[in-house]
């Protein structure tokens, strides 16, 4: 017979037993999906509850990248991942150098692949990968770590106070160590795993969740968007230089043939064709609008 037990609060929520999956290796498989599934309906609403904070880091992220800084993740494990799965997407999806939003992974590249897990107990590494970067006053720090604890990531968000500079933390445990640490706290309040203390699972969703709204927030805010289409693309292969055909010819109503012309007479910028295409100007004036507007096309549109 089983037996009820209170849940240990000395653990980080992320690392408590769940009740729903006491006989986890008893299920047969569907089963086993029909659970997960219904554990990971509650992500999106924990996630809900956090906008408000979400949207401020959003603006603080955005203000830095536009008065020229930097941001900075820093996460161990799979939290660092994702945060690495996000900003490596920035270039391709909206031209954004790579050194405007940097990843910093506890146990360097390596770690990417596979797992070191010692690598997150120092607070001096965080404080030193931070350092090695010249990370400053200006820059903003995004922490991520489901436990809210991780002693890397720690090292990192006291180094962000000394030198001046904004931080975020990323947390599933409430009132936690980081949460404190940090001058904005997102705590996505997911509950105990599935498989007890895998954050692979529903916290690791939610981070995820997070860092999409938050990096696409971010480069809506800095004009790297017109509607809803991604007009700072980088067409580097045949899928992106066919999607950047239809962004112009959605945005202007043109022909494919017409709207590739202005794409090649623009020199593959997606923005400039678009603004030649609606306001019919030529590649220099719509630079020229473009650079006037900080890149946003919808002010550009608007002329001089």
């Amino acid at each position: 017979m089983n037996e009820t037990r209170e849940p240990n609060t000395e653990l980080p929520l992320t690392e408590q037993p769940n009740p729903a999956s006491t006989e986890l290796d008893a299920l047969s498989p569907l089963e086993l999906a029909r659970l997960m599934n219904r554990q990971d309906a509650g992500v999106p609403a924990a996630v809900a509850e956090a906008l408000p904070q979400i949207a401020q880091a959003m603006e603080i992220m955005a203000q830095a990248l536009l008065q020229g800084h930097r941001v900075f993740y820093q996460g161990a494990g799979t939290s660092g991942r994702l945060a690495v799965l996000d900003a490596v997407e920035l270039l391709p999806t909206f031209s954004l150098e790579p050194e405007r939003v940097i990843p910093l992974l506890a146990g360097g590249p390596p770690a990417m692949t596979r797992s070191i897990e010692g690598a997150e107990d120092s607070q001096e590494q965080g404080r030193a990968d931070l350092a090695a970067h010249g990370f400053q006053a200006g820059d903003v720090l995004v922490g991520l770590a489901a436990s809210g604890r991780t002693p890397y990531v720690l090292g990192g968000l006291a180094y962000a106070r000394e030198v001046g500079a904004a931080s975020v933390a990323i947390v599933c445990t409430p009132n936690s160590p980081m949460a404190q640490a940090a001058d904005l706290a997102i705590e996505l309040l997911t509950g105990p795993e599935v498989l007890t203390g895998s954050t692979r699972l529903k916290a690791g969703t939610a981070q995820k969740m997070v860092l999409n709204m938050l990096s696409t927030g971010a480069m809506v805010r800095l004009g790297k968007v017109y509607g809803n289409r991604m007009v700072d693309v980088q067409p580097i292969n045949s899928k992106l230089r066919d999607r950047a055909v239809r962004i112009v010819m959605e945005s202007t109503g043109l022909e494919r043939e017409e709207a590739r012309r202005l794409l090649e007479e623009a020199g593959w910028a997606v923005k400039v064709a678009v603004v030649m295409g609606l306001a019919g100007v030529s590649p220099e004036e719509a630079r020229d609008r473009l650079a006037a507007s900080g890149g946003r096309v919808r002010e550009a549109l608007a002329g001089p």
